[in-house]
């Protein structure tokens, strides 16, 4: 699904999870350390993913008014229409990975007990196509 993801919208799955992130969140931005610890990436780590979607255009890079230590990511109305039209394929991939090895019941007893995961109930009938 990862290839498939790059292939098909040139996101990694890091990318696209960035993204998530950025569209989930209020104004669609984040402190870039707090991004960093979402995506359990260094800050190093973190400054080259967000380098390479700044270069693309569907991220770019704020300052803090109050504290210039802090810098923001902020996603672009460009990367939130690449969001959406990757969110759309990258969606239905994991659904036909699913629904092609598990029955109806099955997935249904499988999301019962995923929701009891700490944090499930925020995300219960989330749209991540954000």
């Amino acid at each position: 699904m990862s290839a498939q993801l790059v292939a098909e919208h040139g996101l990694t799955i890091n990318d696209y999870e960035a993204l998530l992130h950025l569209a989930r969140a209020e104004d669609g931005r984040m402190r870039r350390v707090d991004l960093a610890e979402r995506l359990i990436l260094t800050a190093s780590g973190v400054t080259r993913l967000l380098d390479g979607l700044e270069a693309a255009g569907l991220v770019e890079r704020a300052s803090c008014a109050s504290d210039r230590r802090v810098t923001y990511a902020v996603l672009t109305a460009a990367g939130r229409t690449k969001l959406h039209e990757a969110s759309e394929s990258h969606m239905a991939d994991i659904r036909a990975y699913f629904e092609g090895r598990f029955s109806s019941e099955e997935l249904k007893q499988l999301a019962a007990l995923l929701g009891r995961l700490p944090g499930a109930a925020d995300a219960a009938g989330e749209d991540c196509a954000a």
